[in-house]
């Protein structure tokens, strides 16, 4: 495939990283000769010095045979100026970052019709949902939804106390509607099969059919109330979105910005959240504000550390669960290693979206577990072939990766060996990032047509 990226920032750099190694053409236009220099240096993909809304530009990129334009520079009417030329030059597909709420209020069909722009992504307001989805379900580290919702994947830390720990994936009692799909243990992704034993302090990746996730929460991680209380500290983007969101829950929202001109338009913007002026860092205005009571502590301020050590001052005052947003994706374990309950990264969650309009075959969503550790592949089955009707077992189905769930006809269906896909059906698979493209040619294989005699 060949894909055009503009913005060598950590988005486009990151994009530019991971579809370079899956063997796609790639050319990245970047005006900042050493940003340019910083991807010459370190990634093999040519590199073009230019402004990527130039027609000039765009065609030097080669844009005519395009089959997808990704525009992540910091400005959003260029992203979207950038979308609308190369889809005017013949780009078969375009996507591009817009952050600016001001955009937001406007549907994803309205740019598709009037400018041409297949996919809108807005990583704050990303990021600010996958925060409440977390928030909504205590213990979960983090929490992913699919096929409409009947389908939810749950990240939880194995409790000291759980029965689970010391059996095998076939001992492990849960219920019936529900796998251990991957497991995180000295921060490298496991697929596991039947004979593998879960371990004190690993952290599980469960799926399964979502009424019956609260069951096996209770068995394997610790048992939280509701959250009801949170504290959000910073009132950019991310933390106006989530403000929002939360309201919409009848939570009890606190808010700590320090720009007194960011408090007055916070205070616009939102219903019934607290807006306080203050620094963050002020321990006595923690204490005062009764940062050790709330549910959740929320960090989302720019600064990666700041966030990192607010939050440990938050837990040590007795919060109760903590989330910090992280820029670098390589603090996240360093993080959650030493006690931060939640870290995300709205990078990855970008790349998350964006690479479902670069792979193969009938994608619906793709996630991102602990960085890039593995992937979850969310299919729909609409087209013949010889993986179907046949058990899999005997299917040849790529190493290294798990088939978590299959939904048919509204019933979801944890597989085992004899369990067979049919077509129509919505599966969700794991894999290791090496094997994604293994997965993509085996569901890429087509019908064999019979020869008439």
């Amino acid at each position: 495939m060949k894909i055009i990226i503009i913005g060598a920032g950590k988005v486009g750099f990151s994009l530019a990283q991971r579809l370079s190694e899956e063997k796609h053409d790639i050319v990245l236009i970047e005006r900042d000769r050493e940003r340019r220099e910083i991807v010459d240096n370190y990634l093999d993909v040519m590199t073009i010095v230019g402004h990527g809304a130039s027609p000039r530009v765009l065609e030097a990129a080669g844009v005519k045979n395009s089959d997808l334009v990704i525009a992540v520079t910091d400005i959003d009417e260029v992203n979207m100026i950038a979308c609308m030329t190369a889809k005017h030059f013949g780009a078969r597909k375009t996507i591009a970052r817009v952050r600016d709420p001001e955009y937001a209020e406007y549907s994803k069909s309205f740019f598709k019709q009037l400018a041409g722009i297949d996919l809108i992504i807005n990583p704050e307001l990303v990021t600010a949902i996958e925060i409440s989805k977390v928030l909504k379900t205590p213990a979960a580290l983090d929490v992913e939804d699919y096929a409409e919702g009947k389908v939810q994947l749950v990240e939880l830390r194995v409790d000291p106390g759980s029965p689970v720990i010391g059996r095998t994936l076939k001992e492990a009692v849960l219920p019936p509607a529900v796998l251990i799909a991957a497991i995180l243990r000295d921060d490298k992704i496991i697929i596991p099969r039947g004979h593998d034993t879960i371990k004190k302090d690993d952290i599980v990746f469960i799926v399964g059919q979502t009424e019956s996730m609260e069951e096996a929460e209770i068995i394997i991680g610790t048992v939280r109330p509701p959250v009801q209380k949170v504290m959000i500290l910073g009132g950019g983007r991310i933390g106006l979105y989530l403000a929002k969101i939360l309201e919409s829950y009848n939570m009890d929202v606190k808010l700590i910005e320090n720009n007194r001109e960011q408090c007055e338009y916070l205070a616009t913007q939102l219903k019934s959240t607290l807006v306080l002026h203050g620094d963050g860092t002020d321990l006595d205005l923690l204490k005062e504000e009764g940062a050790g009571d709330v549910d959740a502590f929320i960090a989302l301020t720019s600064d990666d550390k700041t966030n990192f050590l607010i939050a440990q001052l938050a837990k040590q005052l007795g919060a109760q669960k903590t989330v910090v947003q992280v820029k670098r994706s390589d603090y996240i374990p360093i993080m959650e290693h030493v006690g931060i309950d939640v870290a995300i990264s709205p990078r990855i969650i970008t790349a998350g979206v964006i690479l479902r309009l670069v792979r193969r075959g009938e994608i619906v969503s793709i996630s991102l577990l602990e960085g890039d550790k593995a992937e979850v592949i969310e299919m729909e089955l609409t087209t013949p072939g010889p993986f179907l009707d046949v058990p899999l077992q005997k299917a040849n189905f790529p190493a290294g990766t798990l088939v978590g769930a299959i939904v048919r006809e509204g019933k979801v269906i944890i597989p085992n060996g004899r369990d067979v896909f049919k077509l129509g059906d919505k599966i969700v698979v794991f894999s290791l990032p090496q094997q994604v493209s293994k997965i993509e040619s085996f569901f890429a294989q087509k019908a064999k047509r019979r020869k008439k005699r």
